[in-house]
């Protein structure tokens, strides 16, 4: 959209672009043009300091606004709360953190205990100082390293970074600390052993390569998303988790599932590992636990993990030594305890289930019609269409395409999102996750714009 710099300007854009540096976005641009400043949302619906009206099938631009925009009762229980105890730290307790977690854990069987904190990026940093703490503890310093995947994304920290799968996110930030082993990604589509062997039981033989490679003494946890999602919205192949689960049994290696992404609904479950019937010993999540109401993220935990962190013999300091300064808001566990119960009470993991089987029958549609969808893949309401030069080859489309594929969508007044600034040579799949309240008007109006913007790609 064409900036009226210097006249007429809303006062907003004119302090966002005079002093607001906004993540993963090259400013230089924004000299002779002006930002996007989004003043108002409603259920799936976006509005700008310009007047434009968008549908957003992003949930926010960053898969989190599950329960749709404008919900008045969850701002009324978090100013409620507030009121009443808007803080304490977390070496305490209080009622809403007490009562959200009692909650949460009942949706999660096999696991006991929650730690507050503010981000996916924290969540996942106390598993891994926790990790440590234990193998320091109990292994003498043996089992430390956390082995990651190829295409995972866990996080911005400098800690998570070292544990990212996505190249172009970790660049120009190392040296990173040690400890952290890559293991291959599980995208069928892009395989690369050159079998036609299950690929569940290939990928997952990959991974235990790298663990009999390293010593499975030295291996501490494996850190995985369910479903990899900035990286292109990977479902993971047919027993490919069941083989994992038995690998870390194996090896006696803590399974740590990142659902910062798909936690909360995404996929029609309340947790995407529950589409696969394993336990883990971790599960991180934030996002969607209060869509975006309020920051809050939690590291979920067995009681065995716990347990760990009891008194050790002679040693004053077994105690996790770990602080979160926001997670003792209680703006965070007000939300979420009332964006369960309206997840719950409408009924939206079933009408993910459903409108996202909507959703992957249109996209399976525009494959048919479009040579350039190599791949089309999801679960719930998380899709991603990989698109390619040659179905043959799997040559990608450069960035460039894509972007116009966005932008084209973006002029049509629906937001939709793409692999970015991620894998070098492969920021090629288109994201979808629209709310949890999504219906089918809202699914034939984003798959309408997509059909627009295909039409108009040159290769």
């Amino acid at each position: 959209m064409q900036s009226t710099w210097p006249e007429n300007r809303n006062p907003a854009i004119a302090a966002d672009r005079a002093h607001v540096w906004h993540h993963m976005t090259q400013h230089k641009p924004y000299e002779t043009t002006d930002p996007t400043v989004m003043v108002e949302g409603r259920g799936l619906r976006l509005w700008d300091a310009l007047g434009n009206e968008y549908l957003d099938a992003l949930s926010g631009g960053v898969w989190t606004v599950n329960v749709g925009y404008g919900r008045e009762s969850i701002a009324d229980a978090v100013r409620e709360q507030l009121v009443r105890l808007n803080y304490f730290a977390g070496s305490g307790g209080t009622v809403p953190g007490a009562l959200f977690a009692q909650k949460l854990l009942e949706k999660m069987p096999g696991l006991s205990r929650v730690y507050y904190s503010n981000s996916g990026s924290e969540a996942n940093e106390k598993v891994f100082k926790m990790v440590r703490q234990i193998s320091a503890q109990h292994y003498g310093g043996r089992k430390s390293k956390i082995l990651y995947r190829d295409r995972d994304y866990h996080g911005t920290t400098i800690g998570v970074l070292a544990a990212c799968g996505q190249a172009q996110r970790a660049e120009a930030y190392g040296p990173f600390p040690g400890g952290f082993v890559e293991v291959p990604h599980c995208l069928e589509y892009r395989r690369s052993d050159g079998t036609d062997a299950p690929f569940g039981e290939v990928a997952a033989r990959q991974i235990e390569d790298v663990i009999l490679r390293e010593g499975p003494d030295s291996i501490g946890a494996l850190c995985l998303e369910p479903i990899t999602a900035g990286g292109g919205v990977v479902v993971p192949p047919e027993g490919y988790w069941e083989n994992i689960q038995a690998l870390c049994r194996k090896y006696d290696i803590l399974l740590h599932i990142d659902e910062v992404v798909c936690g909360l609904g995404r996929t029609g479950t309340w947790f995407g590992y529950q589409n696969y019937g394993i336990q883990p010993d971790f599960v991180t999540m934030a996002k969607g636990v209060a869509s975006g109401y309020a920051a809050i993220s939690c590291t979920v935990t067995t009681e065995a993990v716990f347990d760990k962190f009891k008194m050790v013999p002679d040693d004053p300091m077994s105690f996790f030594r770990d602080i979160s300064t926001f997670g003792g808001c209680t703006a965070g566990p007000a939300a979420a305890i009332e964006n369960m119960r309206i997840i719950e009470d409408e009924g939206l993991l079933e009408n993910t289930l459903e409108t996202g089987a909507y959703l992957g029958e249109k996209l399976f549609a525009l494959q048919d019609e479009f040579p350039i969808i190599g791949q089309v893949r999801g679960k719930g309401l998380f899709w991603g269409t990989e698109l390619v030069t040659d179905r043959m080859t799997k040559e990608p489309v450069t960035e460039a395409v894509m972007k116009g594929i966005v932008g084209s969508c973006r002029k049509q007044g629906v937001l939709i999102g793409m692999t970015n600034r991620s894998l070098p040579g492969f920021n090629n799949t288109l994201c979808l996750s629209p709310a949890l309240i999504a219906g089918r008007t809202d699914i034939d109006e984003i798959v309408a714009a997509i059909r627009v913007a295909l039409r108009s790609v040159q290769l």
